[in-house]
């Protein structure tokens, strides 16, 4: 049985953290973050670790999967209506991390360092907050 467009583009709108409102998307390039720079932080360190370091250890293929993602939240960005100053900071954040991550062995300790991902979401949170204020969230 196919459905419509309008019919999915209903059923989208009312499930959680799949809409376009500024709150969703927030929510879903948060998780991004999360998933690329923080899943887990080393003992004994506060050095969070995630996908982005874990996969990059994989040559080519793996800077290549983490920049695609890093390029969906510049995307994202750029839906939220985005300066294209801001626009053009996190795409050189996400160039430089693939670029110098790729390098055998030293990227894979500038991954370990560098948290481009992070850096974006600031830029992100810092857009939404002055845009959008319902948005914001208490880290704790």
């Amino acid at each position: 049985m196919a459905i419509s467009q309008d019919q999915f583009d209903r059923i989208v709108r009312d499930m959680p953290g799949f809409g376009r409102d500024p709150a969703s998307v927030r929510r879903r390039i948060e998780a991004m973050e999360a998933m690329l720079e923080g899943l887990f932080v080393i003992p004994g360190t506060s050095r969070r670790v995630g996908l982005d370091s874990l996969v990059g250890l994989i040559p080519v293929v793996g800077d290549l999967a983490t920049a695609a993602m890093g390029a969906w939240i510049v995307w994202e960005a750029r839906n939220l209506g985005m300066s294209k100053w801001q626009i053009t900071r996190m795409a050189a954040n996400v160039g430089v991390d693939t670029l110098l991550g790729a390098i055998p062995f030293a990227g894979d300790v500038f991954d370990f360092l560098y948290k481009s991902n992070t850096k974006n979401l600031r830029i992100i949170r810092r857009h939404l907050d002055r845009h959008h204020p319902a948005t914001a969230t208490i880290d704790g």
